[in-house]
């Protein structure tokens, strides 16, 4: 075996490790998310005293919410620190801070051990949850970005999202596992706290994998460079066009994404043919059912084809798809499956393509805060409302399909927005976006 072929071998398993790392971290971010939603009945008895079990189950989803309240929060403070301490490093911080809070959550006293701070213990957990999640995925994907060559940027930088779709429907399969598989009694005492100590051992393995994992190129060339930076006021002052043109579009992004993969399961409870259980499930399928869709995104991408022309094209898509799939969602349960894939494969896409183009359109030394900022208005603020927004459009107009209006609206302006931005799909990352 000669030196050559050894060295193309160690790069190659690096780059394995690499792209492991951004996706488990992902993954643990998002399973509990998933986690938290089916077990939050759960909570709201063992965790909280007897009483209205309507108030403490609005107690938990209030918990819930603190915890995307921190994500805008969690994306500014880890941007900034990946701007300045680096990529890997902030990548360290951001899964620790779900991985152990998770694993606490597992060995978590009730309510009837230690009181009310069982409820303490709780927000805390959740907070710092948020939190990581606020910073773990944008920072994972500039790291996978700018370790990536220039023709792959797209298929690595779609890696956390796969992780993100992955760790989503894992979650959602643990909790059903345990829900069906268990008696309600053992389910509700002991049973949910199995998931819970997985994703533990998970977040741990994600830590293990990132402990040595090399400096960014882009970042290190920035430090380099000796060259001062402010990446909160480059962002704002000095790529005010790019930043919104990034948030615009994320919000658009973020709409179709909570439409179609958080609401729909709901809108088929009200006003289809099917249950929430029956819709649930529906949803979980739909997700395993597109990861490879999420590669795909990435891989077209990386072609002749621009990032924002395949990202504005699945946006305008499901614009125009969101209509029908609610029809179809009053037709049966194969029909509803229709209806659920035809909104599901063209977000896949944008999951695919859409984190490449983010990262490529900042500069080096405010690229992690300037993604993180304009992600978290975009995708936390405008998409987390979504589903409020949906059911009070529909609650006012009394029409089910005026969702279809506020998708088509989206459509419209996180299309143009991304069409607006410059070509930068395979640019060089060193000091990319100099000109605001």
């Amino acid at each position: 075996m000669t030196e050559s072929t050894t060295a193309e071998e160690q790069a190659a398993g690096n780059r394995r490790t690499v792209l492991t790392a951004g996706f488990v971290g992902n993954v643990v971010e998002w399973y509990d998310f998933a986690l938290y939603g089916f077990f939050a009945s759960t909570f709201s008895t063992i965790f909280f005293p007897e009483g209205d079990q309507a108030a403490h189950l609005i107690a938990v989803y209030g918990i819930f919410a603190a915890g995307f309240v921190m994500r805008p929060i969690g994306s500014v403070l880890f941007g900034w620190l990946g701007d300045k301490i680096g990529r890997s490093h902030t990548m360290m911080i951001s899964v620790a801070l779900m991985a152990l809070p998770t694993f606490a959550l597992a060995f978590l006293p009730d309510y009837q051990s230690i009181g009310l701070w069982a409820a303490v213990g709780l927000v805390a957990i959740r907070l710092l949850q948020g939190l990581s999640v606020g910073g773990e995925f944008s920072t994972s994907v500039v790291y996978l970005v700018e370790t990536a060559r220039r023709d792959r940027r797209g298929l690595s930088g779609s890696m956390a999202n796969l992780g993100s779709v992955a760790g989503t429907a894992l979650g959602s399969l643990a909790a059903m596992a345990v829900m069906n598989l268990l008696p309600e009694a053992a389910a509700e005492s002991w049973g949910w706290r199995v998931p819970y100590a997985i994703g533990g051992l998970i977040g741990i393995g994600a830590l293990w994998l990132r402990r040595h994992l090399p400096m960014s190129p882009a970042f290190e060339a920035q430090e380099a460079s000796r060259e001062t930076s402010a990446p909160v006021r480059d962002t704002l002052r000095r790529h005010p066009r790019r930043t919104m043109q990034a948030t615009l579009f994320a919000a658009g992004y973020g709409v179709f994404f909570y439409l179609a993969l958080v609401y729909f399961p709901n809108w088929l409870d009200r006003h289809g043919a099917l249950g929430l259980d029956l819709a649930m499930r529906l949803n979980t399928a739909a997700l395993v059912a597109i990861l490879p869709v999420v590669l795909l995104g990435g891989w077209l991408g990386d072609r002749r084809i621009a990032r924002k022309r395949v990202v504005a094209t699945a946006l305008l898509f499901g614009g125009l798809a969101t209509g029908p799939a609610l029809w179809l969602g009053t037709a049966g349960f194969w029909a509803a499956g229709a209806g659920q894939l035809a909104l599901a494969v063209p977000i896949a896409v944008m999951l695919g393509a859409g984190p490449a183009l983010f990262a490529e359109l900042f500069p080096a030394a405010s690229r992690n805060t300037g993604y993180s900022i304009s992600y978290a208005i975009g995708m936390g603020l405008a998409g987390g409302a979504t589903p409020m927004t949906a059911t009070w459009l529909i609650e006012t107009s009394g029409w089910s399909y005026a969702p279809a209006v506020l998708m088509a609206a989206a459509a419209a302006i996180g299309a143009g927005a991304a069409l607006s931005m410059p070509l930068r799909d395979r640019a060089p990352l060193q000091g990319a976006g100099a000109v605001a």
